[in-house]
């Protein structure tokens, strides 16, 4: 049987993680697709900061990488198991009626504000939760949703991300205490901690983080043993981790280390 396309980013992915390269005629034999079916894998996995695309093949991107891709272009990448992930993230929404909570820029993010939606439309505005949020793309999904009460953080709107940034949001953000944030990251790394490629958007992740009191880092297992540019949290000061993969020894030592909770997603 044919695999489908993210069974194959699956496959070449885990060969780079052991080899480092790949070329696209050993990709094509060993997974029994074309060429072209290859490079299109390969510009898609390139797309979404996978992996870097060189004559004939690919190599994995560099473990300090500032390469950013816009959010509607990572939408497609690994849908599956951000749905899997959101909805083990729904678990940890806090109480309605009573609770508050932050919500971080990013497509697991963003997956999470779908299902809130999808569970909460027809609910009594009455039980309504308190949402603040720096992304746009959240605020506008959830915005005519009666049961939550959107707050979009003011500032600067990084178009590649979605994403409100800047000074007038993290001025907003320091007066805010909820009860729970949920974030993404590019990066979870056992010594460098979570990172991202852009100091605006790390900046506003640090503030999100100390505005909250239980923080729920949403990462499929692309972004597991992996760092980017700059660091916006350690280990430490996340709450919950929550991913489709059961992350690598170093990793997992250093979460149980930093006592973060580690909840693996699986499909429905």
């Amino acid at each position: 049987m044919a695999l489908l396309a993210p069974e194959r980013h699956e496959r070449i992915l885990a060969h780079l993680r052991t080899h480092g390269t790949v070329t696209v005629q050993q990709i094509a034999e060993d997974l029994f697709v074309t060429r072209e079916t290859v490079r299109r894998d390969l510009d898609q996995l390139e797309s979404a900061g996978s992996l870097r695309r060189v004559h004939g093949g690919a190599v994995s991107s560099s473990p300090s990488s500032r390469t950013e891709t816009s959010w509607r272009d990572r939408r497609s990448s690994r849908a599956e198991q951000k749905q899997t992930i959101a909805r083990a993230a729904l678990e940890f929404l806090p109480p309605a009626g009573t609770g508050s909570l932050l919500m971080d820029a990013g497509t697991s993010t963003e997956a999470l504000a779908d299902l809130i939606a999808e569970e909460v439309r027809d609910a009594d505005p009455a039980g309504s939760r308190m949402l603040i949020t720096n992304a746009v793309p959240i605020a506008q999904k959830l915005s005519d949703v009666g049961a939550v009460d959107v707050e979009i953080l003011g500032g600067q709107v990084r178009g590649l991300t979605g994403a409100v940034v800047g000074e007038q949001a993290l001025a907003t953000l320091a007066r805010r205490q909820a009860d729970v944030a949920f974030l993404g990251t590019n990066g979870v790394d056992a010594a460098f901690g979570l990172s991202t490629p852009d100091a605006a958007e790390a900046a506003m992740k640090s503030a999100l983080l100390r505005a909250a009191r239980t923080s729920v880092l949403l990462a499929d297992s692309s972004k597991l043993g992996r760092s980017t540019l700059i660091r916006f949290a350690e280990l430490k000061e996340i709450s919950v981790l929550i991913t489709d993969a059961e992350p690598e020894a170093e990793l997992a030592e250093a979460l149980e280390a930093a006592e973060v909770t580690v909840v693996v997603a699986v499909p429905r």
